[in-house]
């Protein structure tokens, strides 16, 4: 449950989220539900969607609300996924959703007094923003937006950092509040803070900040609301221009273009491995499948054709966001994650209690978990054991796993073993199987022509269900 809101806290239970709404906030609160610019967020699938919950909501904590108090119920969107998750692509979606949001609001006589990428949660690769406690009524005399200073500090820096600095975005799982100006001005070669993409939201404030300027106040600039309104929409849109520019710019990598340039496969190779993706979720047709190692989503997009809703994990931002592109392009149900398995997010805020672990959020969620070429980046990277690989995909699904085993002839193999025969030369499908078979029974296998092996293999325990329930299929 979240704390840090006066105005009320969120308590996530299965498949909803209940928000609590303060006494304090209460009035506040129920004039935006009432209104006109919440059933068009809403309509328009910007702003999650909320209902009335008092019952439902007592009875799942057991406590009644507070003289004044109320609740919501929100649906939960699956997995969440934290800012430091996302690529530069995904951070601008959210910060343009925030924008647009904040705009519409200006129009309707409201105004967002927060806007920090932690409003904003992925369902599937479209953003939703997900606190309707964020709104408040705007003096339609002011010029200033309250929350400009948080914006810039957790949606405009962080990006600017990237792009010149090479801070990466994850590192933001350590910074709640964004970063400040003087970090990144300290951080900037001197020729490079005359940059015009810098100069104000970098340079000029941090010069500004350190001759001990004060903050600009919320009074009213102007007794012409139109006025006023027209200032902050031209704000909104400089802010929006800023982003386009720090976010902009071809993200490649090795992995990006590793479809193009795998010469380890053959067209018959890839033809015969899609093929029995291909099968295996047709017949099966999980509702949930989880892609670790995704790449750019040639088998997320297969899995999403097949009527699953996909989470794909890359630690690759590059090619994770040619996958988002198109998911978004094509409005598939697909959810990108910037992750490593091997090293997975941690939880994170006060005592480890406000953002979930990636672990956590992701077990036993899945119907189908795909696990295609990248045992032996577990292996020979990570230097992980079979039977621990094993475990942790018992965790993650639910039913059906698909893993490609790679044999240690493969030129891939052969590159990360680097000298490490006596421990890794050895290693067989055999060996897998047999670390597998605790938590999984091979149903069906297929052997490519480049000696790579594709194994669909079932839950043991599903297995067991099965057997003593008279063998009823419950995909």
């Amino acid at each position: 449950m979240t704390f840090r809101d006066p105005a009320g806290q969120l308590l996530l239970t299965q498949g909803r989220a209940l928000r609590r709404v303060r006494a304090a906030a209460a009035e506040e609160a129920r004039a935006f539900l009432d209104s006109a610019l919440r059933r068009d967020l809403e309509r328009r699938g910007d702003l999650v969607r909320s209902e009335f919950a008092d019952a439902e909501a007592e009875a799942a904590t057991d406590s009644e609300a507070a003289a004044g108090d109320f609740w919501l119920r929100h649906p939960r969107i699956d997995p969440i996924s934290y800012p430091w998750e996302w690529t530069s692509a995904q951070w601008r979606a959210a910060a343009e959703l925030t924008l647009r949001i904040a705009a519409k609001a200006i129009d309707a006589g409201w105004t967002l007094k927060d806007a920090t990428p932690l409003n904003v949660l992925f369902d599937g690769p479209r953003p939703v923003f997900v606190d309707v406690l964020s709104f408040e009524r705007r003096d339609p005399h002011s010029t200033v937006w309250l929350a400009y200073g948080q914006f810039v500090r957790t949606f405009l820096l962080p990006l600017v950092a990237a792009k010149y600095l090479s801070w990466p975005l994850k590192a933001t799982l350590f910074s709640r509040d964004g970063y400040e100006p003087a970090a990144l001005y300290q951080a900037l070669p001197r020729w490079s803070r005359l940059n015009p993409a810098l100069l104000d939201v970098v340079t000029l404030a941090a010069l500004f900040e350190g001759k001990g300027a004060k903050p600009q106040k919320a009074k009213p600039a102007t007794t012409n609301p139109e006025l006023a309104a027209h200032i902050l929409h031209k704000r909104l849109a400089r802010l929006g221009k800023q982003i386009r520019i720090a976010a902009g710019g071809e993200n490649r990598s090795q992995w990006s273009r590793y479809v193009q340039t795998a010469s380890h496969y053959r067209p018959a190779d890839i033809e015969d491995k899609q093929q029995f993706v291909r099968e295996a979720l047709e017949t099966h047709r999980p509702g949930r499948v989880l892609d670790i190692g995704a790449n750019t989503g040639t088998y997320s997009h297969m899995a999403a054709a097949a009527g699953a809703r996909v989470v794909a994990l890359d630690s690759d931002t590059a090619a994770l966001e040619q996958l988002w592109r198109t998911a978004a392009d094509e409005k598939k149900p697909v959810t990108a994650m910037v992750a490593n398995i091997a090293r997975p997010t941690p939880a994170a805020g006060w005592r480890n209690r406000e953002q979930l672990s990636l672990l956590d959020r992701l077990s036993g969620g899945f119907d189908m978990v795909l696990m295609l070429a990248v045992i032996h980046h577990l292996i020979l990277r990570e230097q992980l054991p079979l039977g621990h690989i094993s475990e942790l995909c018992a965790s993650l699904t639910r039913r059906w796993l698909i893993v490609e085993w790679v044999p240690t002839y493969d030129p891939m193999y052969q590159e990360w073993l680097r000298g490490r025969d006596q421990l890794y030369g050895n290693l067989s499908e055999a060996d897998l199987t047999e670390a597998f078979a605790p938590n999984f029974l091979t149903t069906s296998r297929k052997a490519l022509g480049n000696g790579r092996v594709l194994l669909l293999m079932e839950h043991v325990g599903e297995v067991a269900g099965k057997r003593a329930g008279g063998g009823a299929d419950t995909a």
